[in-house]
């Protein structure tokens, strides 16, 4: 059927209720923006379901929550004991997250399948390790984690906690595309919970999360004895942090901790930012401006489903720097290390594990401390999946993980990435270091100067819709068509193209790269830099990611100058 016709079909569908009916009348006119709701259905990826809220099969509503639910079950009731394992649902504090959380559990127990709902707003890794606590086959979460608030999105997690692997997120599509849009199995969800089909949850799940979270400090008679003197702002940027962060703070000793409270309350609108992503600057305003009156030195800010952690630091000109995803990884993977190392409890089968776009400075702390590194595909899906086979297999001890968008774990209690037990553990990098008389500036230029100069830089292209979409396929299919032989003068050495899985030297030869296969090119340079091209598994956006190793600071600011500038006006030229 072309858009018209599902349009109108959904326009005459008489169990529409009347706030969308009304919605998609005052669209009747505008072909442009029935095209946009209506081309196609909300693409069920690896992370589930992302959109734009509103009415249409490619937007997030409660009927397009139902029909994914209504696959995810037909998908789950042809594993075995799935009615009786269930599924954990998690929702954060985004519009309308609530109410699809509801729909949710609604659709699954009129299925049979037993569902635990937490009462409250909870965060990616509690809900990550309630699945493992509960021994569910699966869980779901309401989240668009640290999207503009016109988003909300739908991810799947699988038994082992983390997200759902891409044959499996393809198996649920198909169970998807199978249910007609208005044909979801649903009970009534208040008589469900009085008969115990879904199951209301938090207070157990809170205290083992927070039980566990607190045994992964390595010097927890320190954070005690100092925590105290530890002066921290924290802002959950109106998500779900402002409980679990606040909570496992205070029960190991750090109880100095100023929230901004313009940004305390969970609140789908965000009013006081333009993005709720801690990887923004601008984030952290509020929260510099109240340690300005507090005397911190250091802020720490958590997105709205508190997997991502950012991190602002007083320089020693007293000014205020925010770090990047790849300085807070490193900075918390030499707090593990050295720690463990110095209390005699580094493991010799010790593992870390980052994705290829993160900083290479990981490398080199970990060659240091004789600790094995991994590099996985983008996506912090693959970084579980590790931890996952190596806890289970005991083949190797991990360690740490981290990508440079601002994702870090530590211990594997989740198998996704952990803002609120990294939060503990920068705290605990805070005091460790103070101990010294340092602040996380301070450290940071001690890694440098240990270890060189490394940097990186990320850049986004914003490509709405089925034109931008198209605009992405585009550039992608020009790269491997005429791949370039040199980026700002220097020549490639390799090109790896994780689609086609073939590794390609300066000479031609072709070798096979060993991990899964994913529409992302990576060049290697002479000098040691490196690029990354990839669409955004998530968001309407082409990545672009670089990196570059210097001597000093300012050969260091320069080559990734150079090379920004060569690799955007490619990319733009394309784009074009």
């Amino acid at each position: 059927m072309d858009t018209r016709s599902v349009y109108e079909s959904w326009r005459n569908e008489p169990t529409l209720d009347e706030r969308t009916r009304a919605e998609l009348s005052a669209i009747a006119g505008d072909s442009r923006e029935m095209e946009e709701r209506f081309y196609r259905d909300l693409e069920f990826g690896t992370a589930g379901l992302r959109g734009v809220l509103g009415a249409g099969t490619n937007r997030m509503n409660e009927y397009v929550v139902r029909r994914a639910t209504q696959g995810l079950a037909n998908y789950l009731l042809e594993c075995a004991g799935a009615k009786e394992r269930g599924v954990c649902i998690a929702y954060d504090s985004r519009l309308r997250s609530d109410e699809f959380a509801r729909e949710t559990a609604r659709v699954l127990a009129a299925n049979g399948i037993r569902t635990y709902l937490f009462s409250t707003l909870h965060s990616v890794p509690q809900l990550s390790f309630a699945v493992r606590h509960l021994n569910c086959l699966a869980g779901v979460v309401i989240t668009a984690s640290h999207n503009p608030k016109q988003y909300n999105g739908y991810k799947v997690y699988w038994s082992y906690g983390g997200q759902a692997a891409p044959e499996q997120a393809s198996a649920i599509f198909k169970q998807i595309q199978s249910v007609p849009m208005f044909a979801p199995r649903l009970c009534d969800f208040n008589a469900a919970v009085a008969d115990g089909r879904i199951a209301m949850v938090g207070g157990e799940e809170d205290e083992a999360y927070y039980a566990a979270s607190a045994g992964l400090l390595l010097d927890p008679q320190l954070v005690k004895r100092r925590g105290g003197a530890l002066q921290i702002v924290y802002t959950p940027l109106h998500g779900t942090g402002a409980v679990p962060v606040r909570e496992l703070l205070t029960r190991v000793g750090v109880t100095n901790v100023s929230v901004v409270p313009e940004q305390a309350a969970p609140d789908g609108t965000f009013p006081t930012v333009s993005a709720p992503n801690p990887e923004d600057p601008g984030a952290f305003r509020l929260a510099i401006a109240l340690a300005e009156k507090t005397g911190a030195h250091v802020c720490l800010a958590t997105d709205p489903d508190a997997d991502r952690l950012g991190i602002a630091v007083r320089t020693k000109d007293g000014d205020w720097a925010t770090l990047s995803g790849n300085q807070i990884g490193c900075i918390l993977l030499e707090h593990i290390l050295s720690s463990l190392k110095r209390q005699a409890r580094l493991p010799q089968n010790g593992v870390v594990i980052k994705s290829i776009v993160s900083t290479r400075l990981a490398d080199a702390i970990c060659k240091a401390y004789g600790v094995a590194l991994e590099n996985v595909m983008t996506g912090f899906r693959f970084i579980g999946e590790k931890v996952d086979e190596y806890q289970t297999s005991g083949e190797k001890a991990f360690l740490f993980g981290f990508e440079e968008s601002f994702g870090f774990l530590a211990g594997g209690l989740a198998r996704d990435k952990d803002a609120i037990s990294s939060a503990m553990l920068a705290a605990e990098a805070c005091i460790s270091y103070a101990e010294r008389g340092m602040t996380l500036s301070d450290a940071l230029d001690e890694i440098y100067a240990t270890y060189g100069f490394y940097g990186e830089s990320v850049k986004s292209y914003t490509l709405e819709g089925k034109a931008g979409m198209e605009r992405i396929a585009g550039c992608m299919q020009k790269l491997r068509q005429a791949p370039p032989e040199t980026f700002a003068s220097t020549a490639v050495c390799e090109r790896e193209d994780y689609l086609s899985g073939e590794r390609t030297g300066r000479g031609g030869e072709r070798t096979k790269l060993t991990l899964p296969k994913n529409d992302t090119l990576r060049w290697l340079l002479e000098d040691d830099s490196w690029i990354v091209v990839r669409p955004s598994g998530t968001e309407p956006k082409l990545k672009l990611y670089i990196g570059a190793r210097a001597k000093t600071k300012p050969e260091l600011d320069t080559a990734l100058a150079a090379l920004m500038a060569d690799v955007d006006a490619l990319l733009k030229g394309y784009l074009a």
